[in-house]
């Protein structure tokens, strides 16, 4: 047993040392601080470590930790350090200011890593003592587009059961896997949430969370699921935006301008965890579709400071496709997610013939890829190990 964990262990940090971010956040680091923020337990202190692992004099200090605190707090590291990674430091009083004073003083060579999850990027939102000064690097679950670089065997069945989170990817066995994500689930409701802010109703907010990983890929009534569970719609938008301040999920609003009679009311939602969905294999895929369209518009954002984002088309007759992508207020793309190789559907042609949106319509099972007019028929793995990660 014990050689069969050792093995997990360095197969899990290889695969994490060599995540694409990884290049990425080093040379940022020789510019400004760096914040990595992402889902609980989605690699970041691997990816810390990996980056400690490779610094002369690196030293990770996590506040949780008393004694870490009083290093921090007394600034009493090394002179000759030149990696500080600040874990969990929103939860120090006046950690901006903090963080402001160690960047402004800072020896020449010194590099500051900060990482967290929920409460890092809400506060880090919240004023702007910070400003120019630091880079934002947001770290998903793995990909197709990850693993093709690193040259791992992808399948697209255990990304749809298992999800990208490194380690239910990497189990040696499905139970494994159920397990963690039970645990994983259980953490989130009676830890995180609680924490991040007071609930009054367990049971409702449970239940709101069991019926958004039943409707995957739909859009969301507020009011609906109010009636379902007996709460007020205003509280289950309340608790949607809990999950998604937590990393649990994220909304996909649908494209407005210049798209006539669009609605404007209805997100759809998925899980940063495709194995989190009750769905059927076409909701799975698509989650594992918009988990990956996400990331690659928040690479680029991140990266290239471009503002891509990610929405979905529909109207009030009903015509939707799963998703577009956006560049600076003009959709510049649809994909439409399938499980089966099939003719293009009659939305995508809608909205292309109509607005002259480029569309691709991306399928699991696909036969032969090819050209259907002005829209293409692509293969799903294909198209999103293209993806950026």
């Amino acid at each position: 047993m014990k050689k069969s964990l050792d093995y997990f262990a360095i197969h899990y940090k290889l695969v994490i040392m060599i995540r694409m971010l990884f290049q990425h956040i080093e040379q940022d680091l020789t510019k400004k601080m760096v914040f990595l923020t992402g889902p609980r337990q989605v690699g970041k202190t691997w990816l810390a470590k990996a980056l400690l692992a490779k610094a002369q004099q690196g030293l990770y200090l996590n506040y949780d930790s008393r004694p870490d605190r009083q290093v921090m707090e007394s600034r009493e590291w090394l002179p000759d350090t030149d990696l500080l990674v600040f874990d969990e430091i929103h939860k120090m009083p006046d950690w901006k200011n903090y963080l402001k004073g160690v960047f402004d003083t800072r020896p020449e060579g010194l590099q500051i890593l900060v990482t967290g999850s929920a409460r890092l990027e809400v506060f880090r939102q919240v004023g702007d003592s910070l400003a120019g000064r630091y880079f934002r690097h947001r770290l998903l679950p793995l990909g197709p587009a990850e693993l093709f670089q690193v040259g791992e065997q992808i399948s697209l069945d255990k990304l749809l059961s298992r999800g990208g989170f490194p380690e239910p990817y990497l189990a040696q066995t499905d139970v494994d896997a159920s397990r963690w994500r039970n645990q994983y689930l259980d953490s989130l409701i009676r830890t995180d949430i609680l924490d991040f802010e007071k609930i009054h109703d367990f049971r409702a907010i449970q239940l709101v969370l069991t019926l958004l990983r039943e409707r995957v890929g739909s859009p969301v009534s507020y009011s609906s699921i109010a009636e379902d569970v007996g709460i007020a719609p205003n509280t289950v938008k309340k608790y949607i935006e809990i999950f998604e301040s937590l990393y649990i999920l994220f909304r996909v609003s649908p494209y407005a301008n210049n798209i006539a009679r669009s609605l404007l009311k209805e997100p759809k939602v998925y899980f940063y965890d495709t194995g989190l969905v009750e769905g059927d294999d076409g909701a799975r895929f698509e989650n594992l579709v918009a988990v990956n369209l996400l990331k690659h518009c928040w690479s680029t954002q991140d990266l290239d400071a471009k503002g891509l984002e990610l929405h979905y088309l529909r109207t009030k007759e009903k015509r939707e496709v799963d998703f577009c992508l956006v560049e600076n207020g003009k959709p510049t793309l649809m994909i439409e997610a399938k499980l089966r190789d099939v003719n293009t559907t009659s939305s995508i042609w809608y909205f292309h013939e109509k607005y002259g949106i480029p569309g691709k319509q991306i399928v699991k099972l696909c036969k032969q890829e090819r050209m259907q007019s002005d829209i293409e028929i692509r293969s799903a793995l294909k198209y999103l190990q293209g993806l950026r990660g």
